[in-house]
C-alpha cells in the first residue's frame, strides 16, 4: 500500500526523501527520541505570536495520547537540536511536562533551513495573513525565490501569493488590526486597492467603528475611487483650460486675429485662423511659411 505522504506538499518539494521515514540511511530522516532539554528554538521562525488558549489546549491532547506528529529537528555541531518545524508542538510539549519527544531528525545546512521551515509553516500552521505575507517576502529576499518558484514549494496560486505580499504595502495600524483580527483578509484586499495611505487608515477606521461587512467596503472603495477619478478628470481639464487659454492668446497675437480652438470630448479638435480679406489671408500664409523655414 502507498503511504500518504504525512509531510505535506511543502516539505515532499523540497526533500526527496520525505516519504521515507523509515530508511536509516545518513541522508534521510529518521525518528528518534529526543531529551527536550536539548532543543533548541528556531531562530529562522516565521511565528512570531503563539495563541496561549489553543497551546494550553494542544499541551492537554498531548498529555492524554502524545504527539500523534514527530516533531522536524536539525543536529547541530554542539549536539543540540533546531526546530526546523513543529515549534507549536515543542512548547506545547513543554507545558504538558513532556521530558522527551518524537522527532525526525534531518540532514539540514543553515541556506536550506529557513527555506524548509517557512514552506513548512505556510503549509501546514495556522498563520495570520501578515505572517504569511512575511514568510513569503522572507522567502524572496532571503532565498531568492520568484513567485513562480514559490507556487510550486507551497502549492499556492502565483495570484495568491501576489495578495498576501500586497498585504505588507498597507500602512502599519491595518496591518496589525489584521492580525489582530480586527479585519479580515477580505477586508484587507479591498483597502489595498486605495492608493492614498491615509484614506485607507480612515476607512480602516470606520470598518472597525462601524463593523462594515467586506462587501460595504468594496463599496465604498468603488465610490472612493470613483470620486477620486471624477476630481482628476475636473483636475486635468481645468489645467487643459488655462493651458489653451495661453496657447490661444499666443496664436491670436502671433496672426493679429481671434484663434478659435474646437475639440470634443474624446479628445479631438482643430485650431480655425480666422480672416477678413485676401490680404488678412496673405499675411497668415505668410507667417507659416516663415514658420516652416
Amino acid at each position: 500500500m502507498t503511504k500518504k505522504n504525512a509531510l505535506g506538499r511543502g516539505l515532499g518539494a523540497l526533500i526527496s526523501d520525505a516519504n521515507e521515514i523509515g530508511n536509516s540511511t545518513k541522508e534521510s530522516a529518521s525518528i528518534i527520541e529526543v531529551d527536550i532539554a536539548d532543543i533548541e528554538a528556531n531562530p529562522w521562525q516565521p511565528r512570531t505570536t503563539f495563541d496561549e488558549e489553543k497551546l494550553s489546549e494542544l499541551a492537554a491532547s498531548i498529555k492524554e495520547i502524545g504527539i500523534i506528529q514527530p516533531l522536524t529537528l536539525r543536529k547541530t555541531k554542539r549536539g543540540k537540536y533546531q526546530i526546523i518545524a513543529g515549534e507549536r508542538r515543542f512548547r506545547a510539549s513543554k507545558i504538558a511536562g513532556l521530558t522527551t519527544v518524537l522527532a525526525y531528525v534531518r540532514i539540514a545546512e543553515d541556506d536550506t533551513m529557513l527555506e524548509m521551515a517557512l514552506v513548512e509553516n505556510i503549509q501546514r500552521e495556522n498563520l495570520d495573513p501578515i505572517e504569511i505575507a512575511i514568510s513569503y517576502q522572507r522567502l524572496i529576499e532571503e532565498c531568492n525565490l520568484t513567485q513562480e518558484s514559490m507556487s510550486d514549494r507551497v502549492g499556492k496560486k502565483r495570484s495568491t501569493i501576489a495578495n498576501y505580499l500586497r498585504l505588507l504595502k498597507l500602512p502599519a495600524a491595518i496591518q496589525l488590526g489584521l492580525r489582530e483580527k480586527q479585519i479580515t483578509m477580505g477586508h484587507a484586499k479591498a483597502l489595498i486597492n486605495i492608493e492614498d495611505s491615509n484614506i485607507q487608515t480612515q476607512l480602516f477606521n470606520r470598518i472597525v467603528e462601524q463593523d462594515f461587512s467586506v462587501r460595504r467596503v468594496e463599496q465604498e472603495v468603488k465610490r472612493m475611487n470613483e470620486s477620486a477619478s471624477e476630481k482628476d478628470n475636473i483636475d486635468k481639464k481645468n489645467f487643459l483650460s488655462e493651458d489653451y487659454s495661453t496657447l490661444k492668446q499666443q496664436l491670436s497675437d502671433l496672426f493679429k486675429t481671434t484663434i478659435q480652438f474646437k475639440r470634443n470630448e474624446d479628445g479631438n479638435g482643430k485650431i480655425v485662423i480666422p480672416f477678413r480679406s485676401d490680404d488678412e489671408l496673405e499675411k497668415i500664409i505668410n507667417i507659416l511659411d516663415k514658420a516652416k523655414s
